[in-house]
């Protein structure tokens, strides 16, 4: 015997959070040896289109079951931020004389950074959870 339902996972408004959880509570019939499992429902909220439910890089985790009461979501954004991209200094070659000519590096310049992601969500997205 098991149950299963939705939630709203909520970040906050923005520039929102990393990280959110949401209790999922009223499941008498759960032990603390059940299983619960979530995932993104790509269904729209006011926040965000079912599309962006599709897409987005978020990551839902269910967990800390409470025999008799419900249990946890976790909701995690997997984004990273991308280190800036160093440029490479101009080659040097040195000539048998000693002298020392600048070749110009072949490598194209590079941006400021390499398209970094923030780790930040806001708003709400829609959870399907399952217990048994």
């Amino acid at each position: 015997m098991g149950s299963q339902g939705t939630a709203l996972l909520d970040f906050g408004v923005f520039p929102g959070a990393s990280d959110a959880i949401v209790a999922v509570t009223g499941q008498a019939g759960i032990l603390a040896g059940s299983l619960a499992e979530a995932w993104i429902f790509p269904a729209a909220t006011a926040d965000h289109s079912a599309d962006e439910h599709l897409v987005e890089t978020l990551q839902v985790f269910a967990g800390n079951v409470v025999a008799g009461t419900g249990f946890t979501v976790y909701g995690v954004n997997s984004s990273q931020l991308n280190e800036p991209v160093e440029v490479a200094p101009p080659s040097s070659v040195m000539h048998e004389n000693g002298t020392a000519v600048i070749v110009k590096n072949a490598q194209p310049a590079a941006k400021a950074y390499g398209g970094g992601a923030g780790t930040r969500l806001y708003g709400k997205w829609n959870l399907g959870w399952v217990w048994n």
